[in-house]
């Protein structure tokens, strides 16, 4: 039996103290939890943080949210153009690698993967979180974002998506109507936890 995320997640909310330990062949492995944490950091980013940018482009991550990107603030960020919104999105890296995964389970010969690849790929960038606090965000994604003097960080699960200030309120009063239906439709039908 191989260690897996899941393994991991079902262990991981009981204690700091527990060992999992893993049939390997003739082995037994003893992984210590806060080594799985570190191999497998569990990401779901709470809140919706205001911030101000600076001339350059930069904007002081707020101490709550920096305190939830503490476990992957030294690998890096990227950064890229949202698919369905004007804003951006902001994967920390061990996000980015998963999601690189599954690009490239797809068929590069396939016009439309490859197609796909290309947009969704264009204009990413890799960036960090200065000694400062500080996020710099390149001038070609601000431009496409267009972000002016105000952001908002919004969490989105396991990335944020950054925004200009008074687009996102747009969006999020124009979807307010919608969204009991979009509820309704998305999460309705799921009854997938409830069956024994």
């Amino acid at each position: 039996m191989l260690i897996t995320r899941g393994v991991i997640q079902k262990q991981l909310h009981l204690s700091t103290k527990w060992e999992i330990v893993v049939k390997s062949g003739i082995n037994f492995p003893i992984f210590d939890l806060d080594s799985a944490k570190q191999l497998f950091p569990v990401i779901n980013f709470i809140g919706t943080y205001e911030c101000k940018t600076d001339a350059k482009g930069r904007f002081m991550m707020p101490a709550a949210l920096k305190k939830q990107l503490t476990p992957v603030m030294q690998e890096g960020f990227v950064i890229k153009r949202a698919v369905f919104q004007p804003c951006l999105e902001l994967y920390p890296l061990v996000e980015w690698n998963k999601m690189m995964e599954k690009l490239n389970g797809l068929n590069r010969f396939n016009r439309k993967h490859n197609d796909f690849i290309r947009r969704f790929t264009a204009g990413v960038k890799t960036v960090e979180v200065d000694a400062n606090g500080r996020l710099l965000i390149p001038k070609d994604l601000i431009t496409i974002a267009g972000i002016t003097k105000e952001v908002t960080v919004s969490s989105a699960v396991n990335i944020l998506e950054i925004w200009d200030k008074e687009r996102y309120e747009a969006a999020i009063d124009n979807s307010l109507d919608d969204f009991a239906d979009l509820a309704e439709e998305v999460m309705a039908n799921d009854t997938t936890d409830l069956l024994p």
